[in-house]
């Protein structure tokens, strides 16, 4: 059941809202009382009791079908005006109604507190299962890189006859560990942000050129031997946009494109600009992903089959949960001539003149 039913309103607003709705379908009904007669109204009434106890608690829920009675009685049953009905058969017809709408209310709400709880009990699984899930990342993509700085370390303080060259080797090493390893906390950091909800992008203006430079500079550090290609419109202008999250998501995927293809393989980048339309393009010509791969690569945790290098899957989850705080779409296609290609959309303010349409 959608979680909005079980959004936590104040009790006092709770009654507010429940005599309220009464009143006005009372009064709707009221004035085609003539078209409709009192026995419509009352099924009218109980549809909007039950429909009340799925959104309000026990409570209010009473208070409505005791008021709905009361109102049913006294502005509909012949006489109307009177609290007493003339007619045996009227009379059972209000008891009943009275019942059914007390029922009905509770057994609505118990319901409701059945679905909350299933869904609740969901949920805790769904937790530990990520929990888990994160202690086997973490072990992996965070003790690895440590276990390396950890030994170059150590080979550097109890070695004392290391050549110049197998120092520099060593430190070469404690820089790409670290580099990892900073990536590793910050996507561990950037998935809580998004899974808090409290995500909110900064807009400043910046220069795209540049921020894919300086990206693919960073990306090329901490995956030595691999190259990667870009292309640039050259009419690109400055953009408005948080370039955090955007140096984060183009980052994401290209380093995502070299840890998970092959040394030969080549990767790609492309950035031009349609109005406020700006658009990126990563591409490689690694073994690309399955149709199955290609339903999940976005969700968290998600790994591919017999990757080349196992990684913690948040990077791609990242991408796409940063990708919407900007209001922009992420694509994985695949090319006909193999590999896999992120197509990027953001919408940016640019500093091309706006032209005005006559």
């Amino acid at each position: 059941m959608n979680k909005f039913l079980f959004r936590k309103i104040a009790p006092g607003r709770q009654y507010l809202y429940c005599v309220v709705i009464i009143l006005l379908v009372s009064m709707g009904c009221f004035g085609l009382s003539g078209l409709i007669g009192y026995r419509v109204v009352a099924l009218l009434l109980l549809v909007t009791v039950s429909l009340l106890a799925v959104l309000f608690d026990i409570l209010p829920v009473l208070l409505s079908a005791f008021l709905s009675a009361f109102i049913w009685d006294f502005f509909f049953i012949p006489p109307r005006f009177a609290l007493h009905v003339d007619t045996t058969e009227d009379t059972i017809l209000l008891i009943m109604y009275f019942v059914i709408a007390l029922i009905n209310g509770v057994l609505t709400y118990k319901i409701r507190q059945i679905e909350k709880a299933s869904t609740l009990k969901e949920e805790k699984a769904n937790s530990v299962k990520l929990y888990n899930t994160i202690l086997n990342s973490l072990s992996h993509e965070l003790r690895t890189p440590i276990a390396a700085i950890t030994g170059a370390t150590d080979n550097l303080q109890s070695n004392a006859n290391l050549t110049e060259e197998n120092k520099e080797q060593l430190i070469l090493e404690i820089s790409k560990a670290s580099l990892r390893l900073n990536q590793q906390v910050e996507n561990l950091l950037n998935i809580s942000r998004l899974e808090s909800g409290h995500i909110q992008p900064k807009s400043d203006w910046c220069d795209i050129t540049e921020l894919i430079y300086d990206t693919v500079k960073r990306v090329e550090e901490s995956n030595q031997h691999r190259s990667i290609h870009i292309s640039i419109s050259p009419s690109i202008p400055l953009c408005s946009v948080d370039k955090g999250m955007l140096e984060q998501i183009i980052y994401n995927l290209l380093n995502n494109a070299a840890v998970h293809t092959e040394p030969k393989c080549r990767i790609d980048i492309a950035a031009t600009c349609h109005g406020d339309m700006l658009e990126i393009t990563i591409e490689d010509n690694g073994k690309g992903f399955t149709d199955i791969d290609i339903k999940d690569v976005f969700h968290k945790f998600s790994r591919v089959k017999n990757p080349i290098n196992p990684g913690s899957g948040l990077g791609l989850s990242i991408v796409k949960g940063f990708t919407e705080a900007l209001n922009g779409t992420v694509e994985l296609q695949k090319p006909v001539k193999g590999g896999s290609r992120f197509i990027l959309a953001i919408p940016v303010k640019t500093t091309f003149p706006k032209i005005a349409v006559l």
